[in-house]
């Protein structure tokens, strides 16, 4: 894909966006005469008021200490095991089974048991986010692993390279775009179990604040979060891929 189509395509992208956005206002005043569909105009209102009050900014801080705290403790253990089961199989035969068994569990199904065993404070919301975190990655690592050029491991026993210096110097660098693929996955899935999490036990957060909304029957309130939670998703993703093509400056030019 050339440049100029890209740009054509990003400019589309943009335009549906706006007309449908639009569509929303008309139907919310002339079409849909209902409190639970507000105009853009009353949530552009109340997303107003939610920041000047401070009410937002602190919901959304909260929620990012824990989405980030989880995915950063979900990331590094992804990637040990990851690493560790690709390398070796009495580890992979060991742990193979086990995240067979965990990884299809939905997260709305372990909270309710984890409350029991952690509460409802930050230490059950950045379990439950490193919990989903960790497979895409550990997933994503294990492939990277598996699929390095068998030449490179046999040139590292070769020179005598030990095994620290060849997962440092071969292993990772022919794994990372892997690693990194999971993690961009793994990103906004733990923007998603953080506010789940935060919606079914929270006591702060925008999961929380939702739930809060939608009790106090204040519609635009609760769409002006779920606006700006999907442009705080936007921004994340958007800083890990310039993030990406920065470390991975090497692989992007090759390809």
């Amino acid at each position: 894909m050339t440049i100029g189509s890209l740009r054509h395509a990003r400019l589309s992208g943009v335009l549906l966006l706006g007309a449908l956005l639009v569509f929303w206002q008309i139907s919310a005043v002339y079409w849909i005469v209902s409190p639970s569909w507000p105009p853009l105009t009353s949530i552009a209102a109340s997303l107003m008021a939610g920041l000047g009050s401070g009410e937002l900014p602190a919901a959304f801080a909260q929620t990012a200490y824990v989405t980030l705290i989880g995915y950063a403790i979900g990331v590094a253990c992804g990637v040990v095991l990851g690493l560790a089961m690709g390398r070796l199989r009495a580890v992979n035969a060991l742990l193979g089974p086990w995240v067979e068994l965990l990884r299809p569990i939905p997260i709305s199904a372990i909270v309710p048991p984890l409350i029991l065993l952690l509460g409802i404070d930050n230490e059950l919301k950045i379990f439950a986010v490193a919990f989903s975190v960790c497979f895409p990655v550990l997933v994503n690592t294990v492939a990277g692993v598996r699929a390095v050029d068998p030449v490179a491991i046999d040139v590292a026993r070769t020179l005598r390279i030990g095994r620290v210096a060849t997962v440092h110097k071969v292993l990772l660098p022919a794994t990372l775009p892997y690693m990194l693929a999971g993690m961009r996955i793994a990103l906004p899935l733990a923007l998603i179990v953080a506010v789940t999490a935060e919606m079914i036990s929270g006591s702060a957060g925008v999961g929380y604040y939702l739930m809060t909304m939608q009790y106090a029957m204040r519609p635009a309130d609760m769409y002006a979060a779920v606006f700006l939670l999907a442009l705080f998703g936007y921004a994340l993703n958007a800083t890990f891929v310039r993030l990406e093509r920065s470390v991975l400056h090497w692989y992007h030019s090759a390809a």
